[in-house]
């Protein structure tokens, strides 16, 4: 990584999710799962919000963390027949494939692994020391645990914090110039970016994304 941060970490395409969904999302998560991973894709986060009436936002990546229009475009046709299929919303919503940005959610261990050295922000189901939000830099795994330097510790305080991943409720990077710059090189390096990009479109929702969504109507049932 450049800045002498961290190393590029190889990660598995079917590493599982310790940071995951609950109720309709993780049914919704049960479904997609499988059609991605023929396609060598892997779930990232499913979360379905009423914007726009109702949005099923589902986010996937390549096991190298990158995902580009084409895969995008890919994956929404794959999954949308099965979702029609398996019917898990029971009104009229709009699908959304995208990658995970570049303030991406963490979810696997490899994730803390692979952004060591960049900031982050994380809540957890089970509270550690005493408290539940944290931001700081991620110093890497220890086993199960994502370690994470404390930006706000007081004198008094150890600001070293070890975090359970699977107590994990949710955890995304913090965008900064410096994530930018090494998400961009990441993806040059595998050879899905421009050589002359400097930075990523943003998404609909706010995140630069680097891969416009793919909307499907699911047309409302009577």
């Amino acid at each position: 990584m450049t800045d002498g941060i961290a190393l590029d970490i190889d990660s598995p395409l079917d590493e599982p999710r310790l940071v995951t969904e609950t109720g309709i999302d993780a049914r919704v998560a049960a479904i997609v799962a499988p059609p991605l991973a023929d396609l060598g894709f892997r779930l990232v986060r499913v979360k379905i919000s009423g914007r726009d009436g109702c949005t099923l936002q589902i986010m996937a990546e390549r096991a190298d963390g990158t995902f580009t229009v084409n895969d995008c475009e890919l994956a929404s046709k794959a999954i949308a027949p099965v979702l029609d299929v398996e019917d898990p919303i029971d009104r009229a919503y709009n699908l959304e494939m995208s990658s995970p940005g570049i303030d991406r959610p963490l979810v696997r261990v490899t994730d803390f692994s692979r952004w060591a050295g960049h900031l982050a922000k994380v809540e957890m189901e089970v509270p550690v020391e005493g408290r539940k939000r944290f931001k700081g830099v991620i110093e890497g795994v220890e086993g199960q645990n994502a370690i994470l330097r404390r930006d706000d510790a007081a004198k008094d305080e150890t600001a070293r914090s070890s975090l359970p991943i699977a107590d994990i409720g949710e955890a995304r990077l913090i965008l900064t110039d410096q994530l930018i710059r090494e998400a961009l090189r990441r993806a040059k390096a595998a050879g899905r970016a421009p050589d002359d990009a400097d930075e990523a479109p943003p998404s609909d929702d706010g995140h630069n994304d680097g891969a416009s969504p793919a909307r499907k109507p699911k047309p409302r049932r009577t």
